[in-house]
């Protein structure tokens, strides 16, 4: 496999119909009210697929988190989703997020390689593992599951995927008609799994993919999220809000991953950016205030509550948050996530930069935790490019403030200002979005027939 140009960024379109400003879908250009349209979100991925980006990313979570009266607060579920886009495009990556929480691995298993074999090889998955109140309420629970428990069962869960996604060498299948012979059982073997949380006999009933795995991609702020990014993903998300700090992200991921035995590349670091884009500034900076003028308040004011576990309601808007309301250090390592926003990030900006609760509202708002970087297209390649040279981010996840307009202006003003500077490329190369990532594809650890020397990605064996 060839290695990745190290030149070359990584784009990933994060999809949230309305965009990511919590006010888009009061904004006249918005798509949001198209938020249960499949052709809508056909018509987003193939202007992905026209700025040659990697893949099209989903988001997802088991319950209604915001105010269903303030925002676009449900939508499709993300694996059906993009079985349909999948139909659509030809070359875009499709990832999904699904819950190791809530999910049976044999079914999530199953549901990933239909995708992969769907989409001719170009599957991935954000391992999730949530499970606060409002997701563990409506699976039977009365109370939110440990994050211990959840890292832990998760780990359990991509040690049973793996080994179903395996339960079929790759050439098990010999569709033999004249001997009437469809597969070699020789080549199918059962897991037999007994584990802490899961019992499975397998094998799986869908042959393995093209791609051996989907690209396995998780989503990581906190240092136990970390440490599970470091030791199993392929592609890391997270949310960054200066270089400082995504640089140490970067390194003390990488730095894990190499203790772990893995190769210098991976995993693949990529911080998410709001691009407000304009031909001028002043047109970028009049849509952000466009945007702002739309926010409402009182919501935001309960989702910062929420994630704080504090009345903010009750606080003067226009002061700082009080220094005794907010988490303590030790209390930060198990903080809870809202869409992108961790306590952690809302702690930091409290006290780094002292923002009144007004401002820490309208940031939260701007572009749900992801960096909002406003100006022209040049002005937003330059900040893309200083964080791949300082080593913060081997790619971005973009997230348009608006869309479908925003991710538009992205692909027509931003990606060819990226190309014109050979940070991007200029058309697809054929291949599996394992290959595209530089990562390798595992083999089917049947090494009695194999043809090449068994490079399997570690996983631990629980």
């Amino acid at each position: 496999m060839p290695a990745r140009n190290p030149r070359r960024l990584h784009l990933n379109a994060f999809l949230h119909a309305p965009g990511h400003h919590d006010a888009a879908w009061r904004h006249p250009d918005s798509g949001g009210h198209r938020a249960l349209d499949v052709d809508y979100h056909i018509e987003l991925a193939r202007t992905a697929e026209r700025g040659l980006f990697d893949a099209v990313f989903l988001g997802d979570s088991l319950a209604v988190r915001s105010r269903p009266d303030a925002t676009v607060a449900a939508g499709l579920e993300p694996l059906t989703l993009l079985t349909a886009l999948a139909t659509a495009t030809e070359h875009i990556g499709l990832i999904a997020t699904a819950s190791t929480t809530f999910y049976e691995p044999y079914i999530l298993a199953r549901t990933l390689a239909s995708l992969d074999h769907i989409s001719h090889g170009r599957a991935g998955w954000n391992v999730a593992a949530g499970g606060d109140l409002a997701e563990a309420a409506n699976f039977n629970l009365d109370e939110p599951v440990e994050r211990a428990v959840r890292y832990e069962r998760a780990a359990e869960f991509l040690d049973v995927t793996t080994q179903l996604w395996d339960s079929w060498a790759d050439d098990a299948v010999v569709h033999d008609r004249r001997a009437g012979r469809y597969a070699d059982p020789e080549r199918i073997r059962e897991v037999e799994h007994t584990g802490l949380f899961f019992k499975v006999r397998g094998p799986l009933n869908v042959q393995r993919t093209p791609q051996g795995w989907p690209l396995l991609v998780h989503s990581a702020s906190s240092a136990v999220g970390q440490e599970f990014a470091a030791r199993y993903a392929e592609v890391v998300l997270t949310a960054q809000q200066n270089l400082g700090d995504a640089a140490a992200f970067a390194l003390e991921v990488k730095s894990r991953a190499a203790a772990y035995g893995r190769e210098a590349d991976v995993p693949v670091i990529m911080p998410g950016i709001a691009p407000v884009v304009g031909s001028t500034e002043a047109e970028a900076r009049r849509l952000a205030r466009e945007l702002s003028e739309l926010q409402l308040v009182e919501p935001g004011v309960s989702q910062l509550s929420d994630l704080l576990d504090v009345d903010v309601a009750g606080l003067e808007p226009d002061r700082p948050i009080p220094a005794g309301l907010l988490p303590r250090e030790e209390e930060l390592a198990d903080h809870r996530f809202a869409g992108s926003w961790s306590t952690i990030q809302i702690t930091d900006l409290a006290i780094r930069e002292r923002l009144t609760v007004r401002q820490i509202v309208a940031r939260l708002s701007g572009g749900r935790g992801y960096r909002t970087v406003v100006g022209t297209p040049e002005q937003i390649a330059d900040s893309m490019q200083e964080w791949s040279q300082a080593g913060a981010a081997d790619g971005f996840t973009v997230a348009p403030p608006i869309l479908p307009g925003g991710l538009a202006s992205f692909v027509d003003q931003v990606v060819p200002v990226l190309q014109r500077r050979g940070l991007f490329r200029t058309e697809y190369d054929l291949g599996t979005l394992r290959e595209r990532f530089g990562v390798e594809r595992p083999e089917d650890h049947f090494p009695e027939r194999a043809t090449a020397p068994v490079r399997r990605p570690t996983l631990a064996r629980v």
